[in-house]
């Protein structure tokens, strides 16, 4: 690959500014990029000094502070000071523009190199007083300079220039080709023509294109093969630790209310730098003390807040041992929760798919198996968006906190119509692009144990099969109603736990008389119950008020739908022992299995789903 071009200014010796370090004084000296930069900054050097890109879209945690070493101590600053003043320190020209702010000089604390910035750009640009705002200008102020500095006859007068755009997503919003307007064609294409330009290439140029989310970045800009795409991770529990080091020395640690800086490091994944300094922040000025479970309750409020409303985290209070029935499946679960409390995540499965009728307690099971590991539970709320490009943003966003979370166990109720398909159904590929983020994160395998999937859905036939595939949602158990009076007289005991009604001692009925009753259906009956009692101002559920609301309780009379639910989450399961001895006897007939899938092709044209 060719390297970028020499000039004489590029001599280590000939007096940068000190403490900045740049890339083309690295390339040209044949060192290496300081080993405290952070990975995303390696990489980025990697691919400039293989002069394949000029052009960078730096995403994800662009928001956060970045550690940098300066002899045996640790400091932080912003990205964009980062980019500025240690990765392009020594260049003659660090210009930044963003809508709100306008084009200005990144020269940071060190007025001299500022002043030299001024005398280099006065030539091409003008005085910076006379920069114009508008975003159009601007590319057009800076195309005349770069073109300017191309066209030096002598590569000791050509300026190394590096260019920041923040919230690029406003400058070049994703779109489709026929939906953008002019102005923001214009500045795709512009921005297009310097990736690909073979002479920028070969100078000192840089491009850092910075948005939090790409998604809302243009796809065509962003899957050009002249443009890298760069992704600044939430900070890893060492990068937390030395932080709360830096900021809470160890004797000063009494906001910590007895937590660790080890403790709390590993407390704290999800959380980037600038949560930690709130958190800090607030327990040094007395607002709260940080115990581990007011610390919990922050970091839930404010992963919450900047994934805006997209997760929400569960606390389960239960366990296996609260979900009636259903036996080999808790052994399963309780075996798996086993292995990974012992940190054998190379046996975690990548996820589950529990299926079957409706009420049959699908979120609870799921609930209760996060409860039985003791990790955290996190729900995906809807992410879809009207606005072109932001599903994919919401998405991103979502994904980027849970793989820092790990280990997390992530609740997809309905999978089968929040996940999507491969077809774009008329949504410009939308569904498309969502169900290729999910598939592509449910197969990593790096993240085996961290991130534990659980799809819930009713239909399993529905859901794409490759979400469905080992390496995926690995496991299917189906679930099935109470199957006798045992299992029902169960079911009433821990949905009055549940819902915290008392009951009498004889309150339940020995017997149901041939009633087939979900465990939704049982939590009615019992609200029902409560609701009479209290009503007659008394407390506790007698018997003759649980037999009324059974009686008086009419069970939903969509049959050929629950059977068709059955019928197919049999057919899912990838275990016969999670099977009800009826069904295994069923499938074990000759052609047991092809007359059910028969049965549910019918139900299907029946009910024309």
């Amino acid at each position: 690959m060719p390297a970028r071009a020499a000039n004489s200014s590029n001599d280590p010796s000939a007096g940068d500014p000190p403490g900045y370090d740049g890339l083309s004084d690295l390339l040209d000296s044949g060192q290496a990029v300081p080993a405290w930069f952070p990975a995303w900054a390696k990489e980025l050097a990697a691919l400039y000094f293989s002069g394949s890109t000029c052009l960078f879209v730096v995403h994800g945690n662009v928001h956060d502070l970045v550690p940098i070493k300066k002899g045996d101590n640790i400091e932080y600053c912003t990205l964009a000071e980062f980019l500025a003043q240690h990765l392009f320190g020594s260049w003659e020209v660090v210009l930044s523009y963003d809508l709100g702010r306008g084009l200005r000089l990144e020269g940071g604390a060190d007025s001299a190199r500022l002043q030299q910035m001024v005398g280099s750009v006065s030539g091409s640009m003008g005085n910076p007083a006379t920069w114009p705002r508008d975003s159009d200008k601007v590319l057009s102020l800076l195309d005349r300079s770069i073109q300017r500095n191309l066209l030096e006859g002598d590569a000791a007068d050509r300026s190394r220039m590096a260019f920041l755009f923040h919230y690029a997503q406003y400058l070049i919003p994703a779109g489709d080709l026929s939906a953008l307007a002019r102005g923001d064609a214009s500045r795709l294409v512009r921005l297009l023509s310097w990736a690909q330009n073979p002479y920028i290439k070969r100078v000192n140029m840089a491009f850092c294109l910075l948005a939090d989310r790409l998604g809302e970045v243009n796809d065509r800009l962003v899957q050009n093969p002249h443009v890298a795409t760069i992704e600044i991770p939430l900070p890893d529990e060492n990068t937390r630790r030395e932080y709360l080091e830096s900021q809470v020395p160890s004797t000063e640690k009494s906001a910590l209310a007895g937590l660790s800086h080890e403790g709390l490091a590993r407390l704290s994944s999800g959380l980037n730098l600038i949560d930690l300094s709130f958190a800090l922040s607030r327990a040094k000025e007395g607002e709260i003390q940080l115990d581990e479970s007011r610390f919990r309750r922050l970091k839930k409020s404010m992963i919450e807040r900047r994934c805006q409303s997209l997760v929400n985290f569960v606390e389960p209070s239960h366990t296996l041992d609260m979900v009636v029935g259903h036996e080999a499946a808790k052994e399963r679960l309780r075996q798996d929760a086993a292995w990974m409390s012992r940190g054998r995540l190379d046996v975690s499965p990548m996820g589950y798919l529990v299926c079957g009728p409706v009420g049959t307690g699908k979120t609870f099971l799921a609930e209760c198996y996060a409860g039985s590991i003791g990790i955290p539970c996190v729900t995906l709320s809807n992410f879809r968006s009207k606005y072109v490009g932001e599903t994919e943003g919401n998405l991103q966003q979502v994904l980027t906190v849970l793989r820092s979370l790990g280990p997390v166990v992530v609740i997809i109720d309905e999978a089968d119509a929040a996940l999507g398909n491969r077809q774009s159904d008329g949504d410009s590929g939308t569904s498309s692009r969502i169900f290729s983020m999910i598939a592509s994160q449910m197969g990593d395998t790096k993240y085996r144990g961290r991130i534990v999937w659980m799809l819930l859905t009713s239909r399993p036939d529905l859901l794409p099969i490759d979400l469905k595939r080992q390496g995926r949602a690995e496991v299917h158990i189906p679930l099935f109603y109470p199957e006798d009076a045992e299992e029902l007289t169960k079911m009433f005991e821990v949905m009055a736990k549940k819902n915290k009604i008392p009951l009498a001692d004889d309150a339940i009925p020995k017997e149901f008389q041939g009633k087939k009753l979900s465990g939704a259906d049982v939590e009615s009956i019992l609200l029902s119950a409560r609701r009479s009692v209290l009503s007659e101002g008394r407390e506790s559920v007698e018997s003759d008020d649980l037999n009324t609301a059974i009686a008086m309780f009419i069970p939903s009379a969509q049959g050929i739908e629950k059977e068709m639910q059955e019928v197919a989450a049999v057919l899912e399961c990838t275990d016969r022992n999670f099977l009800p001895a009826e069904w295994i006897e069923r499938i074990d007939k000759p052609e047991g299995v092809g007359q059910l899938r028969q049965r549910l092709a019918r139900m299907k044209q029946i009910l024309d789903t």
